[in-house]
């Protein structure tokens, strides 16, 4: 079968590969039928970080329809529609006892600790599937993942209602995250988003009201002061440093970007104006509610989407997102 094979920080290869093996008990044999790639596929292909061999299929954002099941499995049968949680975790730890695997000690990622979705068929186990719902389109059950984080980083946010609401980067998850503050009843949402195009589209389908990283363009949107809640998804410590000056005395910010490297920050801007920074990784217990979501959001989500590419356009398309050449949330792949 085609594969998408990562071998090492710059080399990713379109190859033929055996099938995989029957399933065992307690894995599911999936037909891959729509996948995304993600910021951190891209800062995987950046920097080998995370990966924990090679070669490896990345991929663990996609959906896929169950061909066989192993002994042990219930709950999904051949002819489902599938989603993966990318999280891999021991399920013992205190963190995984508590509802809070994405702190495990151990976590790692499909893609990452074994082979993802970038590829025709994958096995998982089924303890790491959730069965979509009916009729939903694999396109659009394949941002299950990605809304389930971007669920996460809005309750980690935990807006006061009719508060401005600052998001920076309008990416996968910047953009997700403003859509689910909308749709909530949050905002006014205003936008920090260097692609015209993407922020535009932003404004079209979620309502977001971009404006310049600038901090007087800023306090004049929110009626005169600094917001009292923002959200970070560039990953970009620029980003971060101009955030801690524009976010309001006893503010919130939320940080979900993938940061690139160590930097400095003034740390008396956090404590004399009180501020109160709060980290986000992955999701907890969101994904399942979040596949819930979809059948609702699919019209917005399809928008948001670039037409479908295929698995030997997949090099080529990492290329192209890491320099900035899309004006659309999500990249999907169709084996």
């Amino acid at each position: 079968m085609r594969a998408v094979r990562f071998h090492k920080p710059g080399d990713l290869r379109v190859e033929e590969i055996p099938l995989p093996a029957a399933p065992g008990p307690g894995q599911v044999l999936l037909t891959v039928k729509a996948a995304g790639i993600c910021g951190s596929d891209l800062h995987n292909y950046r920097t080998g970080m995370w990966i924990a061999h090679l070669p490896v299929t990345p991929g663990h954002e996609f959906a896929g329809e169950v061909l066989a099941v192993g002994a042990g499995v219930t709950g999904l049968e051949p002819g489902d529609l599938a989603v993966a949680d990318s999280r891999v975790t021991c399920g013992v730890c205190a963190n995984c006892l508590a509802g809070r695997a994405n702190l495990c000690g151990k976590l790692g990622f499909v893609g990452e600790v074994c082979d993802g979705g970038f590829a025709e068929q994958v096995v998982l186990p089924a303890s790491g599937l959730l069965k979509a719902p009916a009729g939903l389109a694999p396109e659009i059950a394949a941002m299950a993942e990605p809304l389930a984080v971007a669920l996460h980083a809005m309750r980690r946010l935990d807006p006061a209602p009719g508060a401005p609401i600052l998001v920076t980067g309008g990416g996968t998850i910047g953009g997700l995250t403003a859509l689910l503050l909308a749709e909530h009843g949050f905002g006014p949402i205003l936008l920090a988003e260097r692609n015209a195009a993407r922020a535009s589209l932003l404004r079209e389908v979620v309502g977001v009201q971009p404006v310049p990283l600038d901090h007087d363009a800023v306090r004049d949107a929110c009626g005169g002061n600094g917001p009292r809640f923002c959200l970070d998804a560039t990953g970009s410590l620029d980003v971060l440093r101009f955030l801690l000056r524009a976010t309001a005395p006893g503010g919130r910010l939320a940080m979900v970007g993938i940061f690139h490297g160590e930097g400095t920050l003034d740390p008396n801007l956090i404590v004399e104006r009180e501020l109160d920074l709060r980290g986000c990784a992955v999701y907890a217990g969101e994904q399942a509610e979040a596949l819930a979501l979809l059948p609702r959001l699919a019209g917005k989500l399809a928008q948001l989407a670039e037409t479908p590419i295929g698995l030997a356009e997949v090099p080529d398309a990492y290329e192209r997102l890491i320099s900035g050449g899309s004006d659309r949330l999500k990249t999907l792949i169709v084996p």
